[in-house]
């Protein structure tokens, strides 16, 4: 039992904590860039190392590793899943539910934002430790980060599982080298342990203000990759992600910041690259490997985080079904995008080239993770404050004081938003229109088609009755439980027969993981031999109907396995005037042809799918 813990812990350190570990890379240097206007005095070492010790403390030791990991959705977490908790906490208030949801949605338009900048901060700062070692090349810093990122997304569709064996150990050896490195150079200086004392951060914002919000810009970036502790936690629960975070991650994270402080303290002219100066001459090529390894882990994070909720955001209705290659035969969660992989190389390779440097993309950086964490934090005051426990306030009041920090956190990052922050938000927004299109133009498909369909309550049978049948299973893909489906219809118009046993089957996905084994079949009989099935998914499974059908035999006597032909409707968007403006029913329809065929994507047999066309004006 110990061992596999272990093995938990160790697995977690690889996956969840490689974003916010390679944050000591670029983090504290930032305070000292003229950007924001810092010198680097003693005194400002404190000020800028008590703000990010407070600020780690607060947001991410107990907000996010206290707070939020418990709240899951049936072990999963994330944007999407705190949302989908959100919602049914507050479904007795409607405007609030409603709000959760575009609270929700918008934070995970904001997550690609992250994903695209994560890999090109990380990459490119790592490797400006070439630069350090041998001033003579930093020529190649560019083109050897561009290099590495291209290869990462090649890789890609092989799958991460070899590559992933490694994370763990590698990052377990980056966190020990982060402690070593800054216990060292804080035994030289050890009065830099004098930032502890918050008033250090306090005093400067009351004498400073203005120099203290632009300050919270730089801080800020020590809490980048936060939000991956809770959208990680359903791979390895909540346990090992807590005990890897107060075991080992947090001291060796502040112990390095640290270290670099104490080192600035000694040198101000280290502030230039402070984490690469803590290495002795004899280490640094290997730590400029080392961290050039850690930061393709914490990548590797952000490009199947982006798979994750881009699968989800289809599965909720979001997005339209995306084409995915399943890159293990054994673990489900494996999962390759190709659209999604290649718009994300081509958005990383473009900030390379353009920004060139970790210093020009920090400013980019922050403004999509802390809206990001404002949401997060927004939705979990609503689940809070649905709660009749006595802590309840407590939490709230605690809750309100993160969201107040947070907000200054965005703000100050909105500062630079001529300055690379216009990207994230530009992206962000683009995708938040793109998803609420989708859901909207889908809604009013189905009142379209509702509107067109005929009602299944004792219409069915009636409507079939003296029609010829002919032996076999046809399976009917339902959007409308209620509602004799088009295809149906178009059928007995064009071919006067029917099949001798009719399957009417309706596909939910619910805002749960994993649907439960006892409720994933359910049958109605009609009357005819014609059968009402609704068919349940969780958000994270692959839909596999077959296999699903193939219960009705063992729990209803409907044999669905012989014999089957399965029917499909695809809807074309017709021009003219509708309920969406003009651009917005233009782009779901392009968005309609971009989708996976039915066919693939709930595992049918090829040669055994009709589909039959139906005509929608939105």
């Amino acid at each position: 039992m110990k061992s596999s813990r272990s093995a938990l812990v160790l697995a977690a350190l690889g996956i969840v904590y490689g974003d916010i570990g390679t944050s000591p890379l670029y983090a504290f240097k930032e305070a000292f860039t003229p950007g924001h206007g810092l010198t680097p005095t003693p005194e400002h070492v404190l000020v800028t190392l008590s703000a990010l010790f407070w600020a780690v403390t607060l947001v991410i030791s107990i907000k996010y590793v206290w707070v939020v990991l418990r709240h899951d959705n049936d072990g999963e977490g994330g944007v999407l899943a705190l949302t989908a908790l959100a919602h049914r906490a507050s479904q007795s208030h409607p405007r609030l539910a409603a709000g959760a949801i575009v609270l929700g949605v918008f934070a995970a338009a904001l997550f690609y934002g992250d994903a695209i900048i994560t890999p090109a901060i990380s990459v490119l700062s790592a490797i400006e430790g070439v630069a350090v070692a041998a001033p003579a090349l930093s020529h190649w810093v560019l083109p050897i980060t561009i290099g590495i990122l291209v290869g990462l997304f090649m890789v890609q569709r092989h799958g991460t599982g070899r590559v992933g064996a490694s994370f763990g150990p590698v990052t377990l050896i980056w966190f020990a080298t982060l402690g070593v490195l800054g216990i060292l150079s804080i035994l030289q200086t050890p009065a830099v342990l004098g930032a502890l004392d918050p008033r250090h951060a306090l005093q400067f914002a009351v004498d400073h203000p203005q120099a203290a919000f632009v300050l919270m810009s730089a801080v800020f970036l020590a809490l980048t990759g936060g939000e991956a502790l809770y959208a990680d936690m359903g791979h390895f629960g909540a346990w090992p992600v807590r005990v890897a975070w107060y075991g080992l991650v947090c001291p060796a994270l502040l112990l390095n910041y640290f270290g670099q402080g104490a080192l600035v303290m000694r040198d101000p002219a280290a502030a230039a690259n402070p984490f690469y100066a803590l290495a002795p001459d004899w280490f640094l090529w290997p730590l400029v490997a080392l961290a050039a390894a850690a930061t393709v882990i914490a990548s590797q994070a952000t490009i199947t985080g982006a798979y994750s909720i881009t699968l989800q955001a289809s599965r909720l209705g979001y997005l339209p079904r995306i084409r995915l290659l399943h890159t293990s035969d054994t673990e489900r969660g494996q999962i390759y995008v190709p659209a999604v992989n290649w718009l994300m190389l081509g958005g990383v390779l473009l900030l390379v080239v353009a920004f060139g440097s970790s210093s020009a993309l920090a400013a980019a950086y922050g403004i999509a993770v802390s809206g990001t964490m404002i949401v997060t934090t927004l939705l979990t005051v609503v689940i809070a404050a649905q709660r009749r426990t006595k802590r309840r306030l407590v939490l709230i009041a605690f809750l309100a004081l993160v969201f107040l920090v947070e907000c200054v956190f965005f703000t100050s990052n909105a500062m630079k938003f001529l300055h690379g922050g216009w990207f994230p938000l530009a992206l962000g927004a683009l995708i938040f229109v793109l998803l609420t299109t989708w859901r909207r133009g889908s809604a009013l498909v189905a009142e379209e088609r509702t509107r067109l369909d005929l009602p299944m309550d004792g219409c069915a049978a009636a409507l079939v009755a003296g029609v010829a049948r002919v032996p076999g299973t046809a399976v009917y893909l339902n959007s409308d439980p209620g509602r004799v489906p088009s295809a149906l219809l178009h059928g007995l118009k064009h071919f006067k027969v029917l099949h001798q046993r009719v399957l009417f089957v309706h596909i939910e996905f619910l805002e749960t993981p994993y649907a439960p084994p006892d409720e994933r079949v359910t049958a109605v009989a009609l009357g005819g031999d014609m059968h009402d099935v609704r068919v349940r998914f969780g958000f994270r499974e692959e839909p596999d109907l077959p296999k699903a059908l193939r219960q009705l035999d063992a729990s209803y006597g409907v044999a669905a396995n012989l014999a089957v032909t399965y029917v499909v409707a695809r809807s074309s968007i017709a021009n003219g005037p509708g309920r969406l403006p003009a651009w917005r029913a233009g782009l779901y329809s392009a968005m309609s042809r971009q989708a996976d065929d039915p066919g693939s994507y709930f595992a049918l047999p090829a040669n055994q799918v009709v589909e039959l066309g139906t005509r929608v004006l939105l």
